[in-house]
């Protein structure tokens, strides 16, 4: 993992470099650049995006497609709550645009060569050119004393929106990896489902709301698709003829199938870690419990079975525990239990409505939808022993369907805000609240994809 050292006047410049060479047959390729470095705790770091600077007779990168990677770059940076973005100071002094240029053809070479014991001001920079595609070299550099420090090279024989959009994701996850040395968010995907003149669909989109695809297009209800963790599937629940079933949806093929046949309920399915098993709540009659289908054998296996309603199993990031929801004692309320369902414990406490848990990736909290006396549903976290507790959203809203981002420090969900039903983001502390879903009304059930395989 690398690790960054905190300093005090922490400063970075960001722009992007394209530079023309001659293309391989292939979309998009990075080459590494090694960074080591310290950090003893973590601090947003101040951040200034320049802008791209064209070079070269023939260059054929419009003005428009150099504002879009600036405008993707700082929206992807600000949005990862590790950087903030901030402007300038003059006694920072100007980044020479030709000093990445330069490196361009020992990018690799170069970077392996550097060391550094400290972010403080550092910065990213360069230009771009283009005839029959693009090279893009995007540089991180001292402000102060011009050295460059890090960097990428991406690549690509077209320059459509959705690759531009991609090489500014992926340079904006790379500069957070490189001070957390966690995996960024920009090239996450979001499944949804929305609302149809004949019934309600699937879509995947991009994390930031781009991009927006129909998966679904049978004209019936489909509802609460969840990822695989090789984000290839998605299963969700189909009505077909007045009942519920489960069904696998193959993204890149469009082949489905149906994994738990019609029953009067069969809802909120979820893949186990190792994505070898589906756990849902179903029920033929009476109350719902829940289930565990092995993906390989088609077998079944109940693992709750009380008079109540169980439903929403939720797992911890390790398999070994599953929080769901209960009206075992009278409300809805979060519990606990073991993988094979047994030593189950109450987990919420306060309030009279606390439902639909998910586990954080990193294990440390469940998020769930909470009643607020005065405020109505809004989202809360809890630590799985109890201990801690906070309320994450606030105000004038009613919050549903909390889902993770696969850092474990974003949260996905639907909101009621202003009268139709869209999608949000927020960190699990209450940051950077942020409305995504731009085209569609009645948006819902928002799912979080793992990252990128």
């Amino acid at each position: 993992m690398i690790k960054i050292m905190r300093h005090h006047n922490l400063w970075f410049l960001l722009s992007t470099v394209g530079v023309l060479a001659l293309l391989q047959p292939s979309l998009i390729f990075g080459e590494d650049a090694i960074l080591e470095a310290t950090r003893s705790e973590f601090q947003k770091i101040p951040i200034w995006v320049m802008g791209f600077s064209p070079v070269g007779q023939d260059n054929k990168i419009s003005e428009q497609m150099h504002t879009q990677v600036q405008s993707i770059l700082k929206d992807d940076l600000k949005r990862s709550q590790v950087f903030a973005l901030a402007n300038l100071p003059s006694s920072k002094g100007e980044f020479s645009q030709n000093k990445c240029v330069s490196l361009s053809p020992t990018l690799e070479t170069h970077f392996r060569q550097v060391t550094v014991s400290t972010w403080g001001r550092l910065g990213i920079g360069g230009t771009s050119s283009g005839v029959e595609g693009l090279i893009f070299d995007a540089c991180a550099f001292d402000p102060g004393h011009q050295d460059v420090l890090t960097g990428k090279r991406y690549f690509s024989l077209k320059t459509n929106d959705a690759l531009i959009r991609l090489m500014a994701h992926r340079w904006a996850d790379e500069l957070v990896y490189r001070y957390t040395g966690e995996q960024g968010i920009a090239r996450t995907k979001i499944a949804f489902v929305g609302e149809k003149e004949n019934g309600r669909e699937l879509f995947v989109m991009d994390y930031d709301g781009y991009d927006s695809q129909q998966v679904t297009a049978d004209g019936y209800l489909n509802l609460m698709p969840t990822w695989s963790p090789d984000r290839k599937l998605l299963i969700y629940t189909g009505y077909r003829d007045r009942k519920q079933q489960i069904m696998r949806r193959e993204l890149a093929s469009g082949r489905e199938e149906v994994l738990v046949p019609p029953a009067s309920l069969n809802i909120t399915a979820t893949f186990a870690p190792d994505g070898q098993s589906i756990t849902y709540a179903a029920a033929q009659e009476g109350n719902s419990d829940i289930y565990q289908l092995a993906l390989d054998s088609r077998s079944a296996k109940q693992l709750t079975s009380h008079s109540s309603a169980d439903l929403s199993p939720s797992w911890s990031p390790d398999g070994r525990h599953l929080a769901f929801t209960s009206d075992r004692g009278g409300r809805p309320q979060i519990y606990i239990m073991d993988d094979e369902g047994s030593n189950v414990r109450r987990l919420t406490y306060d309030g009279d409505y606390n439902a639909a848990p998910a586990w954080s990736p990193k294990g440390e909290w469940i998020v769930y939808v909470c009643r607020i006396p005065g405020e109505g549903f809004k989202l809360c976290r809890i630590s799985p022993n109890g201990e801690q507790r906070s309320q994450i959203t606030k105000g004038n809203s009613i919050d549903d369907s909390p889902s993770w981002a696969p850092n474990g420090r974003h949260l996905v969900f639907s909101s009621i805000r202003g009268g139709e039903s869209q999608i949000y983001i927020i960190t699990s502390e209450g940051e950077g609240l942020e409305k995504i879903s731009s085209v569609g009304s009645h948006l819902s059930s928002p799912s979080w994809s793992p990252f990128q395989p």
